[in-house]
């Protein structure tokens, strides 16, 4: 059997390359492009390994190494926690883009007959892989990016009741609600009714008036004793009640952009 040692070594270094600047962009490292190349041809190195009789367990710890030494040229080592989230990250995107295109090679390369799997049918070849594997790899990035950008407004929020009874919600800031009671400029943080409905019972509401778009009307409110998000208390506070749920995944409270300091 030939081995092209060379056309080996670019499928290595330009996988090693995606992987890195998916990385990249995923942590928003700042990384010039020599410094993605350096590391992509150090992780080009394991072709090596090929024409040395080593078992699995050796080869396991040799790609932990090649891995980290990947890491250490492309991204430098600055502190341990942000060496480890390079690795981490870097094992994960692997095992997205391998997964992906294991599930392709099978599609296409394999057809069944109940659960009997039989190979029939066209491989993935080298120019797909290349010209697939960028595709995979942007909308990969381009998800994460977009889920990080959400996740990183979600808050556990704890309401401290008039009655001393506790809850703790799931939070969004939201830089739309701009809400404030125009009697003392409280702001508003909105919560579903349906969640805090056992805890309010006889407490006293305010109606406060507000203005969005075109549309005016009144939001029904109750005072609180506090809020307490990420260990920082909120005390002139309103709580605006919402009978209607929030489509926002997981969500029951929506915080008001005017508190300062979440």
């Amino acid at each position: 059997m030939k081995i092209y040692v060379d056309l080996l070594f670019f499928i290595n270094v330009f996988f090693d390359f995606i992987l890195l600047l998916s990385v990249s962009l995923i942590l928003r490292r700042n990384v010039k492009i020599i410094r993605l190349i350096l590391g992509a041809l150090v992780g080009g190195i394991s072709i090596v390994f090929l024409f040395y009789n080593i078992n699995s367990l050796q080869l396991f710890f040799l790609k932990i190494i090649i891995a980290i030494l990947m890491c250490l040229v492309t991204f430098k080592f600055i502190d341990i926690k942000y060496f480890i989230k390079n690795i981490l990250y870097l094992y994960l995107v692997s095992i997205v883009l391998g997964g992906f295109l294991y599930f392709l090679n099978i599609e296409f390369s394999y057809k069944n007959n109940g659960l009997i799997f039989y190979h029939e049918g066209l491989g993935i070849n080298l120019i797909f892989i290349i010209v697939v594997t960028p595709i995979i790899m942007f909308f990969y990035v381009n998800e994460q990016k977009k889920l990080k950008n959400i996740y990183s407004k979600y808050y556990k929020v704890e309401i401290i009741f008039k009655n001393d009874k506790k809850i703790l919600l799931n939070g969004y800031l939201d830089t739309g609600n701009n809400l404030k009671d125009p009697y003392k400029n409280r702001p508003i943080v909105l919560v579903e009714y349906e969640k805090i409905k056992k805890y309010i019972e006889g407490s006293k509401e305010l109606l406060v008036p507000y203005h969005v778009l075109n549309r005016s009307d009144i939001l029904r409110c109750i005072k609180v004793n506090k809020l307490i998000i990420n260990n920082k208390e909120y005390f002139n506070i309103l709580i605006g009640l919402s009978f209607n749920k929030f489509f926002i995944d997981g969500i029951n409270c929506i915080l008001n952009n005017n508190m300062e300091g979440i």
